[in-house]
């Protein structure tokens, strides 16, 4: 999966706030991503994260 720092990932399981959209903020063999919505940040392993993508938008990277 091609996902990058500043990305936005739309999950398909929502977070207790009622957001499904989360900003990429560190990729390894952890990903930590933010919640749009409440702005909690959450670290998961890279497996369960990319097993719940629906869908990436991604950033102009340069």
């Amino acid at each position: 999966m091609d996902v990058q720092v500043s990305d936005i990932l739309i999950m398909k399981k929502k977070h207790p706030c009622g957001c499904n959209q989360f900003e990429v903020l560190r990729i390894g063999m952890d990903f930590k991503i933010r919640c749009l919505q409440c702005g909690h940040e959450i670290m998961a392993p890279r497996r369960n994260i990319e097993k719940n993508i629906r869908r990436i938008e991604q950033k102009n990277h340069d």
